[in-house]
């Protein structure tokens, strides 16, 4: 028979749980905190640390203490846990701030805010959901399957798709955790998380997702509006002009951010170039070509000499020659939403492909990243970071669309949803959605030779997002010369230029 969940988490939410946050050093590192509730007496707690991963376990109804403080069992005796470093301390307590972080931010998005449209008891609920889910990773990290199936069951059940927006989001980490934990191996297994390879196939569903997400969303608008703006500013007084894009905007269909750029060059002061050139990288080379010939017959009706052609291969193996450059053309590299998924746990990879690009000798590399921290060394700590950052995003889509919209659950389901169960369920190569902040891009970009060019357009920004006419919330803030989207002070896109 299945236990009934009922407890009163200890981890957030009354005054005892704020003694056991106090900077105790004898606490252990990372503990699954439902343990009130009588039937999770008997359920092992784990330590983790910084330096390796160990699994312990110390059964609380199983070892008794006696008089002399001696265990009954030296198998079992506490000594024998292994003695925590200071930084294991300040590691584990860093993470348990981001817990209590996340869940304040996903307790503001259930209850709406300052609207405060939700009854304080529904915001009971959302609150528990909260701390149901992250009590779920928790012992999904540890590989505790009975528990994390039984809580599983649970969270279907409040996790509803067409719920509140903090329900349809954890509806998606849902379906990441059980992902997740059909592939983990038993408790005393030797071996971590490995998923089974899947190929990205494109679908009709996918597809529409992701117009659905360029149209009503302003991320990728966003990226389209400084890259452009950027590239114009490179270009000016140009005659031959190459333009070398990384992945075509996730491939976007219609080429939307190139018949902007056309219509800018058409129009500039002066005369349009004498020939504009734009090389797309990607592994589907049909598909690339068919948004080129959209291109063609675009610029054709504007009277631009225009050139297109695919190099078709994936970023790691790209070389200098594949792209004919001529020493006559300014060339500039476009990558949005595109260099995340060349980060590997290697820092060679992504580093190899950028010297690559800087062997093309560009006079300016866009870079529009997510700008988020979703490629920790520690599952948990992706897990928090991520459910921080979608639970913003989702929250922005419930102030844009209605809760019964189709076009919200579509991009919820089909976009959004791909990209969180990619980073909680997948390890190694197949975990692409490898999310970096600005900071970390910036030593990367640095250490790959690329020095950094300042996006000075926050003024044309701020009117470009008043333009769109977006919902109220959406913000743009300059960060050390880059450009930052945000949805109400929480950092979603950023873009940066380089040279």
């Amino acid at each position: 028979m299945e236990p009934v969940l009922q407890w009163r988490p200890r981890l957030y939410g009354d005054d005892k749980s704020s003694e056991v946050m106090a900077l105790d050093l004898n606490l252990p590192g990372i503990q699954i905190y439902p343990f009130s509730c009588p039937i999770y007496q008997n359920w092992p707690i784990f330590y983790e640390t910084r330096n390796h991963k160990r699994l312990k376990q110390d059964h609380l109804m199983d070892v008794s203490i006696g008089s002399n403080g001696n265990s009954d069992g030296s198998t079992n005796s506490l000594t024998s846990l292994p003695r925590l470093q200071f930084r294991d301390h300040v590691w584990a307590y860093a993470q348990r701030y981001l817990t209590i972080a996340a869940m304040e931010e996903a307790a503001v998005a259930m209850t709406g805010g300052e609207e405060n449209e939700i009854k304080e008891e529904e915001g009971g609920e959302g609150m528990r959901l909260v701390q149901q889910l992250i009590a779920c990773a928790e012992a999904v990290a540890y590989r505790v399957k009975i528990y994390a199936s039984a809580l599983l069951s649970e969270l279907r059940a409040n996790a509803l798709v067409f719920g509140t927006s903090f329900q349809r989001v954890a509806s998606c980490f849902v379906q990441g955790l059980a992902d997740r934990l059909a592939l983990v191996q038993p408790q005393r297994a030797v071996g971590v998380v490995g998923a089974v390879a899947k190929a990205k196939a494109v679908t009709f569903e996918k597809d529409e997702a992701l117009s659905l997400v360029y149209e009503l969303c302003p991320q990728i608008k966003f990226g389209h509006f400084v890259a452009n703006a950027s590239i114009l500013e490179a270009f000016e007084g140009e005659s031959f002009v190459h333009v070398v894009d990384l992945g075509m905007t996730l491939g976007l269909l219609r080429g939307h951010q190139w018949c902007h750029l056309m219509q800018s060059l058409v129009h500039r002061a002066g005369q349009p170039p004498k020939r504009l050139r734009i090389t797309a990288v990607g592994t589907c080379c049909e598909r690339l070509q068919a948004i080129g010939d959209d291109l063609e017959h675009y610029a054709k009706s504007l009277k631009l000499n225009f050139e297109f052609s695919v190099v078709e291969c994936n970023l790691e193996n790209l070389k200098p020659e594949d792209f004919n450059t001529s020493g006559d053309e300014a060339l500039v590299i476009n990558s949005i939403l595109q260099l995340h998924c060349v980060v590997k746990e290697s820092r060679g990879a992504l580093n190899s492909v950028l010297q690559k690009l800087r062997e093309l000798s560009p006079k300016l590399l866009i870079l529009v990243e997510q700008d988020s921290s979703h490629n920790g060394p520690f599952f948990l700590g992706r897990f928090m970071e991520a459910l921080h950052y979608y639970s913003a995003i989702f929250d922005s889509l419930d102030a844009m669309l209605p809760k019964y919209d189709t076009r919200r659950a579509k991009m919820e389901q089909f976009y959004f949803a791909e990209e969180i169960k990619n980073i909680v369920s997948c390890e190694g190569p197949d975990r692409i959605e490898r999310h970096e902040r600005v900071d970390q891009w910036r030593r990367r970009m640095s250490r790959a030779g690329f020095q950094p060019a300042p996006v000075k357009m926050i003024m044309q920004a701020k009117q470009w997002l008043e333009k769109i006419k977006v919902c109220e919330g959406n913000t743009i803030v300059e960060d050390k010369g880059c450009l930052v989207l945000g949805w109400k002070s929480k950092p979603i896109i950023a873009a940066s230029c380089w040279k």
